[in-house]
């Protein structure tokens, strides 16, 4: 039996739930935390994720990620390293792949249109909208509203990217109903989440680039990081063409910053002294992350993945088009709410800012697909780059 340190989450210290949950009606042999992972498998909104941008909006071709497949491949690193640090698997897995829950169509560029349309309603913030969503939006259970998640799954998923000091309105609403302590850092499960989604979408985005064509390998290997990785996976298969060696290298970087992550974790939690996930609660700074030098090479890599690839004039382009697309949807359904579902309509609050948060949240939980399809039936037709 594998043992878990002292300072990892255990499901039998968990919190609680928001609603109390008769121990009689639990459905099979499960923890607190392996049921939140479950919970978050069988809901819709991850379900939705399939059709939901992770680079390449509403891409073509089957083999681009999106944003379930980019959960899927957070949640296995993330394991990795919890199983290396003696943490909670299940309580990391359940963070990683509920982590992006929240994105709207078109990732970014469709929160920045949610969040400019939104201003005056208080804004629109993607990982707050995954603690609503879990709360609130989603509601399969009879009794409550929400998936009834644990406190430590709620806590982790607002404060994976560390203690929040200005909460936005969503998550302020939530903290309000079942306070999750935003100024403190979450547990160490929460921050290998966090840092589980940094190494894989550094890496697998590195393979959908060169897949594309957008990102050239020569240019590639001027990040340093990338050029004494593929030096060695060139030296390993010397007599193999070059194509073949791609994923090898994708591979290669995702286990270099894996161990570089577990053995500078390792240093701080002993550094710290830390015994319990209170301790690290109180820490007062994040106890899993990269080295200093790795963290500086993955800055460069990002650096350079934002000045190729995010912002190449290709996907600016589709960024702008995406915008646009969700600019004019939402001012549809502002100006005429009968256009709205029938189940959406009859929850229409009369008064602002609900009003507008409501279709917000509407639209949020849209797949590019769907948007695509309900702009061209209630605005007209949609000009998207070729790409699309």
């Amino acid at each position: 039996m594998r043992t878990i340190a002292s300072y990892a989450a255990d499901p039998a210290r968990s919190r609680g739930r928001h609603h109390a949950e008769p121990g009689g009606e639990t459905r099979g042999p499960r923890d607190a935390f392996q049921r939140d992972r479950d919970r978050i498998v069988h809901s819709i909104a991850f379900r939705r994720l399939r059709h939901k941008t992770q680079v390449f909006l509403a891409p073509d071709g089957d083999h681009f990620r999106v944003r379930l497949t980019h959960s899927l491949e957070v949640a296995q690193i993330g394991r990795t390293m919890a199983r290396a640090l003696g943490l909670n698997e299940d309580l990391t897995e359940a963070l990683c792949l509920a982590h992006d829950i929240g994105h709207p169509p078109f990732g970014h560029a469709g929160e920045d249109a949610l969040k400019a349309a939104t201003m005056p309603a208080g804004g629109f913030d993607h990982n707050a909208h995954t603690i609503r969503i879990l709360t609130k939006l989603e509601s399969p259970y009879p009794r409550w509203p929400g998936l009834n998640l644990s406190w430590d799954m709620l806590e982790g998923l607002a404060k994976h990217n560390g203690p929040v000091r200005h909460p936005t309105w969503a998550l302020a609403e939530a903290d309000a109903e079942f306070p999750l302590e935003l100024g403190e850092w979450a547990s160490l499960e929460a921050q290998v989440a966090a840092i589980a989604d940094d190494i894989a979408y550094d890496n697998h985005d590195i393979d959908d680039g060169l897949r594309s064509g957008i990102l050239d390998l020569d240019a590639l290997c001027g990040v340093p990081l990338v050029a004494r990785c593929w030096e060695a996976v060139c030296a390993r298969h010397p007599d193999l063409p070059r194509a073949r060696l791609r994923k090898e290298l994708v591979r290669d970087q995702i286990g270099v910053m894996v161990n570089d992550v577990i053995e500078e974790s390792r240093r701080r939690i002993a550094e710290a002294g830390v015994q319990s996930v209170e301790e690290v609660r109180a820490a007062g700074r994040a106890l899993v992350g990269f080295s200093p030098e790795m963290a500086v090479e993955e800055r460069t890599l990002k650096r350079f993945m934002y000045a190729t690839l995010y912002h190449s004039p290709s996907q600016l382009e589709m960024a702008d088009a995406a915008r646009g697309l969700l600019s004019r949807l939402l001012a549809a359904y502002a100006a005429d709410p009968a256009l709205l579902p029938e189940e959406w309509r009859e929850a229409l609050p009369e008064g602002e800012p609900e009003r507008t948060r409501h279709i917000a949240d509407f639209i949020a939980g849209m797949t590019d697909r769907y948007a695509i399809a309900r702009h061209r039936e209630l605005v007209g037709p949609v000009d998207l780059p070729d790409r699309f």
